[in-house]
């Protein structure tokens, strides 16, 4: 029953560890992804921080999602990336980016030549009626995005969340 016993320093330890990794998860993430609450950001001011000055193009990318959302809770979207998906010649990664959401990237997908093909589907929590970006990142560092505006009826991230 070693295993069971604890000392008070030991308790103490795990005691700042969890408040400590509670801190970070807290203040990381608004730090790490741009707050811009309130605001309608340009495309622009979307895509610059991770392009940082990278070739972009809008082509190759598709979007397949409701014009008009009834709840902002649950917009399922596809998103495709016109893509060979070889060792040589594919989409490494695919950012999904909102206009006015408190947090501007909504996601982040890792991908490769082992996928297949570029093309992810999910469903989005939207706040309000705005512009959603999708921007692919390729394995020879340019970048090809599409956007599309999303007319949402009942918005959803009115608490930050």
């Amino acid at each position: 029953m070693k295993w069971l016993a604890f000392t008070r320093r030991d308790g103490l330890r795990q005691m700042l560890r969890v408040g400590l990794y509670w801190a970070a998860a807290r203040l990381l993430p608004s730090q790490a992804q741009e707050m811009a609450s309130g605001q309608l950001l340009s495309v622009a001011k979307m895509i610059a921080p991770l392009t940082q000055g990278a070739r972009v193009l809008e082509q190759d990318v598709k979007w397949v999602a409701p014009v008009l959302a009834d709840n902002g809770t649950l917009v399922p979207v596809t998103v495709q990336v016109q893509s060979p998906m070889t060792p040589q010649d594919h989409v490494t990664h695919l950012y999904l980016l909102s206009q006015r959401n408190p947090v501007t990237q909504m996601a982040v997908f890792r991908l490769g030549p082992w996928n297949g093909r570029a093309e992810v589907s999910t469903r989005l929590r939207l706040a309000g009626t705005q512009q959603v970006v999708a921007l692919a990142r390729l394995s020879n560092g340019e970048f090809r995005y599409s956007q599309m505006e999303i007319i949402v009826t009942e918005s959803a991230c009115v608490d930050a969340s």
